[in-house]
């Protein structure tokens, strides 16, 4: 295979690379997220329990909701990361015991047949929910946004806004691990091998 010939795989797989980077980006953003949250939490739980004691209201429906909010944030980014780490959850009863390449097959499959639809689906059917909750009415104008019924609480939007964030990058690295599966099935052993490489012919062929 002539060096012209890689030129679209080598580009797939620097697209691959950049997703990677995002995805790995966002992972190490959460991390900080758990702290802030674990912090908020904390802080929930001791002005609470102080509060009582001394009879006073310390808590507040801003920082009980932030902390929901915190929370459903760091589920909702982590999709990727994991889908990434290969950290998602397996019943193996077979899939432990098949050669790579079968389990190549069956990631590829996987991911283009059930898990990229999957995306494309979720981020149809939630994308006008979340216009609604933005502000936006049936007749196309604006109005104001969605706020939580509790006193002092959130605007919801922002939160439901992340449902269509979460999804967008859980989309983005599913057609990462496809590049990524398809150049195993055709002989490359890793994207970082793959993209260094330079020469003109595919390795093993």
């Amino acid at each position: 295979m002539h060096r012209r010939s890689l030129g679209p795989v080598r580009a797939l797989l620097r697209l691959s690379e950049a997703i990677d980077r995002l995805t790995d980006w966002v992972g190490q953003l959460s991390v900080g997220l758990v702290v802030l949250t674990i912090a908020i939490s904390f802080y929930n739980v001791l002005v609470r329990y102080v509060g009582r004691f001394i009879g006073l209201q310390l808590s507040s429906n801003v920082l009980i909701e932030l902390q929901w909010y915190l929370f459903a944030i760091l589920f909702l980014l982590g999709f990727a990361y994991i889908l990434k780490h290969d950290q998602n959850v397996r019943v193996d009863f077979w899939y432990a015991h098949w050669s790579d390449r079968r389990r190549t097959w069956v990631n590829l499959l996987g991911t283009l047949l059930f898990l990229i639809p999957f995306c494309i689906l979720g981020l149809y059917v939630t994308f006008n929910p979340v216009l609604a909750s933005w502000g936006r009415l049936p007749d196309g104008t604006w109005g104001p946004w969605e706020v939580s019924s509790d006193a002092n609480g959130l605007p919801r939007a922002p939160i439901k806004a992340m449902v269509l964030v979460g999804l967008a990058l859980l989309l983005l690295q599913a057609i990462s691990q496809s590049i990524k599966y398809t150049a195993v099935l055709l002989g490359y052993n890793t994207v970082t091998e793959q993209i260094q490489q330079d020469t003109e012919q595919l390795p093993y062929e």
